[in-house]
């Protein structure tokens, strides 16, 4: 394959908090990326099952509220458990059409009691492995009403061709620390995932990709309350105001992006459109950018400044028997 690698962006909506019928949407776009000559796609951060966007319109704060304790249960109850197989079926798509996937997904954590849920982003292999599941550090503002703080067994990087990719959940990728991180670990293709709104994407991307001096990819989701399931819990409260609110039924409008690494786009934000985004990057654009600037080579100084790494899962027990 040389510099080129080809590579694929879905832009989608879940069937929101439907984690079965959301997979099979993503196996869809998969495929199509396969069909595009694509070696990796990603896709939006949290897609499977979903955006806890309710939060945000049902009065999430309330203390002890039978709506709130309801939803969340139902959230619980369609989020993935990787040990018990709910990525199985991408899994063996990935090693059948030999494609990598960076996979947005709101994560049960058998590890952690099976009862919490974690914003994590899964890499998948081309063998249809999964190398990595990165458990967003902070979740940001009304989020951490849902989901739990996570650790830093998922900052890694994988090579692909002749890149060497890594990624980062939504406002991680505002924290120097963590993008720090992926630096050293030879990172020259960010994927950065999103829920989906281009006032993100169209502010980071282009930084993102000059600071690394690598190719950026900003993934992000769709929702529409029509994605919305009318079996979902509470679904009349959830929507009662978004329908006077929102002129087009729209709350998150995408804003997937790429950028090369002299920060410059290859593909400007795309919104309001369920799409696949494909691009061929070319690596040699890379090596010619860190010519004059290299945040963990010829540019760093470790021997004034270095940043420590905890990788261990955290865990509440040490079983010894």
């Amino acid at each position: 394959m040389g510099d080129q690698l080809t590579v694929g962006i879905a832009q989608i909506a879940p069937a929101w908090l439907n984690r079965d019928a959301t997979l099979a949407k993503m196996v869809d776009y998969t495929l199509q990326a396969a069909d595009a000559d694509c070696r990796l796609v990603a896709f939006g951060e949290a897609l499977l099952p979903g955006y806890p966007i309710w939060i945000d319109w049902t009065d999430g704060a309330r203390f002890d509220s039978p709506i709130q304790k309801r939803i969340h249960a139902h959230y619980v109850d369609q989020a993935i458990q990787i040990e018990a197989g709910h990525l199985r079926l991408l899994q063996q798509v990935a090693a059948d059409r030999q494609i990598a996937l960076y996979v947005g997904t709101v994560e049960r954590a058998a590890d952690r009691g099976g009862h919490s849920l974690y914003c994590s982003l899964v890499y998948i292999d081309e063998r249809g492995e999964i190398q990595s599941v990165h458990r967003k550090l902070m979740p940001t503002y009304q989020e951490r009403m849902t989901w739990s703080t996570g650790d830093g067994n998922g900052l890694r990087t994988h090579r692909l061709g002749a890149f060497t990719v890594g990624g980062l959940n939504c406002w991680e990728n505002w924290m120097p620390l963590p993008r720090a991180a992926l630096y050293a670990l030879g990172e020259d293709l960010h994927i950065a995932v999103w829920p989906g709104d281009a006032h993100n994407t169209a502010e980071t991307t282009r930084f993102l990709a000059r600071e690394g001096r690598s190719y950026v990819m900003a993934a992000s989701g769709l929702l529409r309350i029509g994605d919305m399931p009318a079996d979902t819990p509470h679904l009349d409260i959830i929507t009662a105001d978004m329908h006077t609110e929102l002129a087009n039924g729209l709350l998150c409008n995408g804003g997937s992006a790429i950028a090369g690494p002299d920060g410059e786009w290859i593909v400007e934000p795309v919104t309001g459109v369920e799409k696949l985004i494909v691009a061929t990057l070319d690596h040699q654009r890379v090596r010619a950018e860190r010519q004059n600037f290299d945040a963990a080579g010829h540019y760093a100084r470790p021997d004034v400044t270095k940043l420590m790494v905890d990788r261990r899962r955290q865990s509440t027990i040490d079983v010894v028997d």
